[in-house]
């Protein structure tokens, strides 16, 4: 298949999941976090799940906003890489999606892809490893998702509630998003290549991958196309087989290699066998989708907190969250309603069916986190 319609084909998929994470980002802004609202960011993003593995093992209970949907996915994203190295980045990403698509803009404009110096290139690669090491270690001591306010995939999905909003709390994730956005426009995948902490872990784990992209010497016209659509800027043309962990098996080198057999996928436990690029792809969408798939059958596809019913019992406030309404926590923590009233200095003109993110916007100075500590 050739290189422009395997691309094509690949950059429609990344656009219809980012058509379609937006506007579950902008219907949880409109309809909240609820039982009955639509999932947040975290939740729909694989890396909330490593976030949230330390507190599984610790703690025995998921962070904030991140529910067992959360944890499917970054399993079924686990698997992928173990299964074809970083396909994930290249296929399902919505982040690295986006900055494809800010590269191919720059691309057209400047009729010329940039390359950040080898000598600088070599070291900010790590950068991303210790983004990685940081956040896993300050979301372990913390126990929260302590990474949100630095994140521009958290900055993007909360761009529904307007810029004000954004600035207030995701301020350096916006930063970070414009930035990523801006550099990717003059080098491809920027945020990806230097600062992603899910592609670094993502990377490490491929090294387990029995995938690998292979270079015949002997059949190889060493015209270095490979080398110059790689994404990721590795120089396909110099290498037997392609085993960094920057690779993200987009399958750009290997769809425009002219010469048959030059360049080709393969499984070291099926040595001489090969797979066509486009089957590269299939798998990946097969094993990911299908992987959520099968985490829906078994009910484990949970991407919103349950219902509180009667047989619902919370004894930590910190469990109490922004989308319950005032008759949620007063059933929840098992209190007359009027004492919930009266701790949280809630006026009673306020109907109990009200949200406690409502009740925010309804009285001035009132604050959700600082009125539920009243509650203990």
């Amino acid at each position: 298949m050739k290189r422009k319609t395997l691309s094509l084909i690949r950059i429609a998929v990344l656009i219809l999941i980012i058509i379609d994470i937006t506007f579950e980002a902008y219907m949880h802004q409109v309809k909240g976090g609820g039982p009955e609202g639509s999932p947040s960011i975290h939740a729909l993003c694989p890396f909330g799940g490593l976030e949230s593995l330390l507190s599984v093992f610790t703690a025995g209970q998921l962070l904030d906003k991140i529910y067992a949907g959360t944890m499917a996915l970054f399993i079924i994203s686990v698997v992928l890489a173990v299964v074809l190295r970083r396909s994930f980045c290249a296929w399902i990403c919505p982040l690295g999606g986006l900055q494809e698509l800010f590269g191919r803009a720059g691309r057209k404009i400047f009729n010329k892809s940039f390359k950040v110096p080898v000598s600088a290139d070599r070291y900010l690669r790590y950068l991303k490893y210790l983004v990685l090491a940081l956040v896993l270690i300050l979301t372990w001591k913390t126990a929260t998702l302590w990474f949100s306010p630095y994140d521009p995939w958290a900055a993007y999905g909360h761009l529904g509630e307007g810029l004000a909003s954004v600035w207030t709390e995701f301020a350096i994730g916006f930063i970070i998003l414009l930035v990523s956005f801006a550099g990717s426009f003059f080098y491809d995948r920027f945020f990806c290549k230097y600062m992603c902490p899910m592609g670094a872990f993502l990377g490490i784990v491929s090294k387990l991958s029995p995938f690998r992209i292979k270079r015949s010497e002997a059949i190889c016209i060493n015209c270095n196309l490979c080398t110059k659509v790689c994404p990721v800027n590795i120089d396909v043309a110099r290498v037997e087989t392609v085993k960094s962990a920057e690779c993200i098996n987009c399958q750009e080198c290997t769809s425009v290699c002219p010469k048959d057999g030059a360049l080709v996928n393969e499984f070291s436990i099926a040595k001489g066998r090969t797979v066509k690029p486009l089957v590269i792809g299939l798998v990946t969408l097969v094993i990911f989708f299908g992987g959520i798939g099968i985490s829906k059958l078994t009910g484990s596809y949970a991407l919103l907190p349950q219902p509180i019913t009667e047989e619902t019992v919370i004894t930590d406030v910190d469990s109490l969250k922004g989308y319950m309404t005032i008759r949620e926590i007063s059933t929840a923590m098992g209190m007359a309603l009027d004492e919930v009233y009266r701790r949280m200095e809630i006026p009673e003109n306020i109907s109990a069916d009200t949200t406690m993110k409502d009740v925010s916007g309804m009285i001035d100075g009132f604050e959700f986190h600082t009125a539920r500590e009243k509650l203990k």
